[in-house]
């Protein structure tokens, strides 16, 4: 297949474009870098199957040539981030998702959405199902995610019901792994670096906010697995696990033998209490679950951790 990514330099993007290459598919990436990372792609650039396009996806698309996929990854993903990047992400969620669609729509190609679990809000039902509405405040400061990524699967299911589209909607939960930034402002890298470097390990709240971590090995191969299908309806992607934000923190603390103090910052405005993926319909129609554990992943994340913040 060949296959469009955008986001492609990203977190997902880049594991994303690794994976697939490494299924021998032929894969363009496509990222304006306001998140991303060349970092993330550079071992890439020798390979004769992929092509980097640095484009902001909100403006016209044009790749020559056929496409069999799409997907959809180009967004702001982290709080930190779409607080610093409100429009831009009010964008790529709606200019981007419409532009990637039409260009879907030209190539006849298999159209994926990098959808999230924030579309359910600050959920009143855990676990979360795909048939939960949700419950987003759409004037807070998250809501301009939150808001983005419910008008991209909305549109995303009017093109798909419209124009025939085959589609792919991935609700994405928590993810963790190598290539997070340092201050990424998640809890794992925040946890992480802190730890690190001897820094107070910051806990917002009393730390019983919940939170599913999935390592991003296998949420990449879920991915994989819901794009090969013919699915077209929503699917959570994550890990149903749950942990507290309390004990994440010193879960990491053990795994660094880090002596950072754990402390508490005040909460943030309409942040989730509890985030946890039913995935009953990963595991029926993809015959998919993450495998990883989350002692195992931390380790893995620790150790890029500790190399990227080494060299600086």
């Amino acid at each position: 297949m060949r296959i469009l990514v955008t986001g492609a330099a990203g977190f997902l993007g880049s594991h994303i474009c690794d994976y697939l290459l490494a299924k021998n598919h032929t894969v363009i990436g496509m990222d304006n870098l306001l998140t991303g990372s060349i970092d993330n792609i550079g071992h890439l650039f020798q390979n004769p199957d992929f092509l980097f396009i640095r484009h902001d996806v909100t403006n016209y698309n044009h790749i020559p040539g056929h496409l069999d996929a799409i997907l959809h990854f180009a967004s702001p993903a982290s709080p930190a981030d779409y607080l610093q990047f409100p429009i831009p992400t009010l964008k790529v969620g709606a200019l981007g998702t419409h532009k990637t669609l039409g260009l879907a729509k030209e190539k006849r190609a298999i159209f994926m959405i990098a959808s999230t679990s924030e579309v359910y809000g600050d959920p009143l039902i855990n676990p979360q199902v795909e048939t939960y509405w949700g419950n987003v405040n759409p004037l807070g400061p998250r809501g301009v995610y939150d808001e983005a990524k419910r008008f991209a699967e909305a549109l995303v299911m009017a093109y798909h019901r419209y124009h025939g589209i085959p589609v792919r909607i991935a609700r994405i939960f928590n993810t963790y792994g190598p290539r997070m930034r340092l201050k990424d402002g998640r809890a794992v890298p925040n946890f992480m670096t802190q730890a690190i470097t001897g820094k107070p390990i910051t806990v917002y709240g009393s730390g019983s906010q919940t939170r599913s971590l999935c390592y991003v090995d296998d949420l990449v191969d879920g991915i994989y697995k819901l794009l090969m299908s013919d699915y077209n309806e929503p699917v959570n992607i994550g890990n149903p696990q749950e942990i507290t934000m309390a004990e994440l923190a010193l879960k990491i603390k053990n795994i660094t033998r880090s002596a950072s103090p754990i402390i508490e910052e005040p909460l943030p405005q309409d942040d989730p209490r509890v985030r946890r993926p039913d995935i009953t319909v990963a595991r029926k129609i993809l015959n998919w679950e993450p495998k990883i554990n989350l002692e195992d992943g931390l380790e893995k994340t620790v150790q890029y951790f500790r190399t990227k913040l080494s060299a600086r």
